[in-house]
Order: C-alpha cells, then structure tokens, then sequence
C-alpha cells in the first residue's frame, strides 16, 4: 500500500484551541447525546473503539510522520520540516489527507494530541491507559495529550482511576459544563447538575489534570439569562479550572432546542442582551485564577479574555466599550465580527476601510428588508461556523 494513500479515523470535531494537534480517535460519537442545543453527534451510534483499531491508526500516524521525515532528510534538510517540505507535501496531489496532516503537525511542531470523540473517559480505565501509553511509546515528541469528557462521566471515576490515567499521559481534560443553574440544566437535557459539575472538576484536578470548562453564553435565553450567567459563575469559583471557553450558543433549525423557540418556550437573546450578561457573568467570577478564553467566531467579544483576577476590569471594560457605542457603529460592529472582519470594536477605527464597506452594506440591507432582515442576515452570517 502507498504510505501516501494510507487512512486513520477521525472524528466530527476538536475544540478550537486544538486546530494543530494530532487527531486520534477512541470512541465513536457520544453516549449521552440529548442535549438540546448540540447538532454534532444528532441520529449517530456511541461505539468503543477496538482498542487494535485504535493502536493501528496511531502505528499508521507514526508510519506517515517518519516517511515524511525520510521525505525531508532525501531533500538534504535533516529530517526538518520546514516551510520547503511542508509546501511541496501541500502541493503534491498523490498525498492523502493524513499525510498532509501530518506535515502541517510537524511543521507547526505543536506536538499535542487531541483524543476524539466525545467523551473518552467512559472507556474502561485500562483500555484508555493502554491506548494513551501506546501513542506515547510510538509518538514520545508529544508534550500534551486533551480529549474531551462529561462531568457525568468523570463523577463515576475513581481519584485512583484518573491518576492513572494522568500518568500515562493524559494531562488535560475538556468538559462541557455549559451551566450551572439547575432547572437550565434540567431544561437543555445535559444529564447532571451544578453539584455534579463541581465535584467532577474538583476530581479532575485533584488527579492533576488540566481542566478546560466550556460556558454557553445566551443558553439562558432571555426567561433565565441571570440565573445562568450567576449560578455559572458560583460553579466555576468552586471548581476554578484552569481555563474558561466561552461557546455562544446559536439555535439552527436542526437541533432540538429550535423546536422550543418555535413554541415560544425559549427566546434567543440578542447580541446587547448578550453582552449585559457577559458582564454579570465576569462581575460574579471571584477567588479564582482561570483563564478566560473568547476563542471562537461565534462569541461576539473576542477580547472578553485575560487572567484572573488581574484581568477581569479589562474583560469588563471591553463588554462596557461594545455598550457605550452608538446604536450605528454596535450594528456595524456586529455585521464585521460576525462576517470575519472585525475582532474587537478597536476595529471600526483602525479599520476604516471595513467599517466603511460594512457600513454601507448595512445601509442597502436595511433599506431592502428593513431592521428584522438586518438581523437575519447576521445570524445567517454566524450559523455559518457551526
């Protein structure tokens, strides 16, 4: 077999932040899979991995990275990757998709490693440390290994269990937390509740693991928007992980939580409405050191981010800006973040060009569909990154 043309599974997604890691998948799909607001995993079978399977795939991983660096060294640049090798890799059309990722991972020498898919601690406690242990033997370059998993999950391992698997090299752990208030849990079917998300993440770092929890800013819609942001934030000041994601939640119509919008039992906040409970979220961060992270196109304050609790009055000063804008340059604002152009309202001055052509696209969709097509046409410029 061609080494160019060989395979490994892969899954649906990686957390953002994992854009250059290595993918490598354990599980098929998610077990739980009820949660209203996910598309991902919707009419999909949860499946463990053989763990041969798995081990296969990480031997073909190896088998491509050392044939690319065989690559490299025949070019006379010793087994470095550098932008020759990764470029004639791109543009050599018998090369396969692993192959080509293979080169980007060496090239950008992240040397982590994301597990797939949705919830890898459910494996046998033995079959993920073997499979962990084995792609350290074969790839002993990795200096960090994440996989996702739910506090559920987590809960029902033992402190002993997850230290165990930290050793074998596992070392952080991303968990979709979403919220803390109890009856928006209970609403959006997550399956465990703000108790259950604190000793889940108190577990995890206990067995010293990184935790990385994601909040869904706008999951509360506008009926329970302050509980969500204040019992979120106590959740968070009991576990306080390591890093804060920030997620925004949009609604398209396949998944389940649309059908509550249509029978009006849940109301989509708007962006200023997003915004106020950003802010009652960071004011009630406390006693804590996360990291907050606002590293995705759907959040609509990018640099609502920093350390705490150094940062937290500059997180609140970029929310308080975004609100003091006049109603014009916040609607501008919002056309350019949601269209890729803009990444902090800093953007309407230093970009004057793309505030000037976004501006005048505002004006023209206006003026043919009036304020609700301005708002359709925006959150059909979002739902495009889900």
């Amino acid at each position: 077999m061609d080494i160019k043309k060989m395979t490994i599974e892969q899954g649906p997604i990686r957390p953002p932040n994992e854009a250059g890691s290595l993918l490598i998948r354990l599980t098929r799909n998610c077990p739980w899979n009820m949660c209203l607001f996910c598309p991902v995993y919707k009419g999909k079978k949860f499946s463990l991995r053989p763990i041969g399977e798995i081990k296969k795939d990480i031997e073909t991983a190896r088998q491509v990275a050392d044939d690319i660096k065989e690559r490299s060294r025949q070019a006379g640049f010793a087994g470095e990757i550098n932008g020759e090798v990764f470029n004639a890799i791109l543009n050599d059309f018998q090369c396969g998709d692993v192959y080509r990722s293979m080169a980007f991972w060496l090239h950008n020498k992240t040397y982590s490693c994301f597990l797939q898919d949705a919830d890898n601690l459910i494996m046998k406690t033995d079959d993920l440390v073997s499979a962990v242990s084995f792609l350290k033997e074969k790839f002993p370059e990795i200096k960090r290994i994440t996989t996702y998993s739910r506090s559920k999950t987590a809960m029902k391992k033992s402190l002993e269990s997850l230290i165990k698997i930290r050793e074998a090299g596992l070392d952080r752990i991303h968990i979709g937390l979403e919220t803390g208030h109890d009856p928006l849990l209970a609403l959006i079917k997550k399956g465990v509740l703000g108790q259950g998300h604190v000793d889940a993440g108190q577990k995890i770092i206990a067995a010293g693991m990184e935790l990385s929890e994601y909040v869904m800013p706008g999951l509360g819609g506008q009926e329970m928007w302050r509980e969500h942001a204040i019992d979120t934030a106590r959740v968070l000041n009991r576990v306080n992980p390591h890093f804060i994601r920030l997620r925004s939640l949009r609604v398209p119509p396949r998944v389940p939580l649309h059908q509550k919008m249509v029978d009006g039992e849940f109301t989509m906040q708007t962006d200023d409405m997003l915004a106020r409970e950003m802010k009652v979220f960071i004011e009630h961060l406390d006693g804590i050191d996360s990291v907050v992270a606002s590293d995705h196109m759907m959040n609509l304050l990018e640099d609502v981010s920093g350390k705490l609790p150094d940062d937290k009055e500059k997180m609140l000063a970029v929310i308080q800006k975004y609100q003091d804008l006049p109603d014009e340059e916040r609607l501008i604002y919002r056309v350019g973040r949601r269209g890729g152009a803009f990444r902090s309202t800093d953007d309407l001055q230093t970009n004057p060009d793309a505030r000037k052509k976004i501006g005048n696209l505002v004006a023209q969709v206006i003026k043919k569909d009036g304020v609700e097509g301005m708002e359709t046409f925006i959150s059909e410029l979002v739902d495009r990154y889900i």
